[in-house]
């Protein structure tokens, strides 16, 4: 396959090799010795519209389904159908050829699904036990101006991802998606999806302007609560947003947007005493980093002590409720002054609350090593955080695995 690198040049590249491209991660996982001890990674994906004429399959509308097959086009690398445009240059024009040569990559005709064998490729080699699968594509279907669109296609998303990829690998499980602008589908959802044992959460992607305390979305949230799963907002950037659109980098939208739709659904849910309503559902903020999370425990923390009245549901400041709340690692700033991470890692109580996630195969992926080699982390903690705190939160079973693992540990 030939990639343009100039409107002059172009380099020729074999069929994408995961196994070749991760042969640094796989080295890694030796010196490390990553293959002792569980590694769980909270926050990975695929490219669903590769198999998009088969989630079409699973649509239940039927002018829906109709609309969608006309416009998937059909085949491997169809475009995800009506969803709205996520202008973007992820893969830097090109420079990063996992993007543009992920279609290529050959597997085995043995029956098993094409996205069980590349997801199998890159957990081995990063040392990887089990995986929570997202999508791509889809995480900008919120921004769809249709909540039916929405709802019918997260529908067919979830039930072919569970039939098709997670039942065919025990190592893939998934936090399923919430088509949170219908609050009505989002209830049936979680009725419908949230047993499954490959369901170890749900999942609502952030970018949408949808306020997490509106009274239409309680009986979900009890729902979750009573199911026993946790709740995870899942960030992602919208450069077509009035206040993202201001930047004129990707650099930047990517820097902000990942924050900020994080960082609005947080504090109306802290403010809001969702807290103190749902005391034991857990909530699970992904890919933003870390850095924006001691800037808002200040922040709200100080206005909190000047404007108490206004959360008359809290018993305790923001921040101790932050606390109680899991973050996703990745992508984690690596700060030049090491005591900054330090801190902040000593704030979220990281050692209970951090949970790594790779977030491969994006751009800005991270690598167990950057939780393993933090030098201010002991050996039990790096391991608590690249798996033992996700195997209590979703109460996973490694035993097969690790048989000695919880007394180890």
């Amino acid at each position: 396959m030939d990639l343009a690198t100039s409107d002059i040049t172009r380099q020729s590249i074999a069929a994408l090799d995961t196994e070749k491209l991760l042969k640094n991660a796989a080295r890694q996982r030796d010196v490390r010795g990553l293959t002792e001890f569980p590694i769980i990674d909270v926050d990975s994906h695929h490219y669903e519209n590769e198999s998009i004429r088969e989630i079409i399959q699973y649509v239940d509308d039927p002018v829906l389904k109709q609309n969608a097959l006309v416009y998937s086009s059909g085949g491997i690398g169809a475009q995800m159908p009506m969803l709205p445009g996520n202008v973007g240059y992820q893969d830097v024009a090109g420079r990063i050829t996992r993007y543009p040569l992920r279609k290529t990559e050959t597997t085995p005709a043995d029956g098993t699904h094409r996205d069980v064998h590349l997801s199998l490729r890159w957990m081995d080699a990063l040392g990887v036990d089990v995986a929570t699968l997202f999508p791509s594509p889809m995480l900008v279907l919120g921004l769809h101006p249709q909540p039916e669109v929405e709802a019918g296609l997260a529908k067919a998303y979830n039930r072919w991802l569970l039939e098709n990829v997670c039942a065919q690998e025990k190592r893939i499980k998934t936090m399923i998606y919430v088509p949170f602008n219908d609050p009505e589908a989002a209830y049936e959802t979680v009725k419908e999806f949230g047993g499954h044992p490959d369901v170890i959460g749900f999942m609502v992607v952030s970018v949408r302007y949808k306020p997490v305390y509106d009274n239409a979305y309680m009986k979900t949230y009890r729902l979750m609560e009573e199911i026993g799963k946790p709740l995870a907002f899942h960030s992602n950037y919208n450069w077509n947003d009035p206040l993202i659109g201001n930047t004129n980098r990707f650099l930047v939208t990517h820097a902000l947007g990942f924050t900020l739709f994080n960082t609005i659904h947080l504090c109306n849910w802290v403010i809001n005493g969702l807290p103190e309503r749902f005391p034991n559902l857990n909530v699970i903020w992904i890919e933003s980093g870390l850095a924006w999370i001691p800037w808002i425990m200040q922040r709200l923390d100080n206005d909190y002590k000047m404007r108490w009245s206004e959360g008359p549901s809290l018993k305790r400041l923001p921040s101790e409720y932050m606390r109680d709340m899991y973050y996703t690692s990745q992508p984690m700033e690596m700060p030049d002054r090491m005591d900054v991470l330090e801190m902040t890692f000593d704030l979220i109580n990281a050692e209970s609350q951090l949970l790594w996630s790779s977030d491969y195969p994006h751009w800005d992926m991270d690598m167990p090593s950057v939780i393993y080699d933090l030098p201010f982390l002991d050996e039990a903690t790096k391991r608590r955080i690249l798996g033992g705190n996700a195997i209590d939160l979703f109460g996973l079973d490694l035993s097969d695995r690790y048989p000695d693992y919880r007394a180890a540990s």
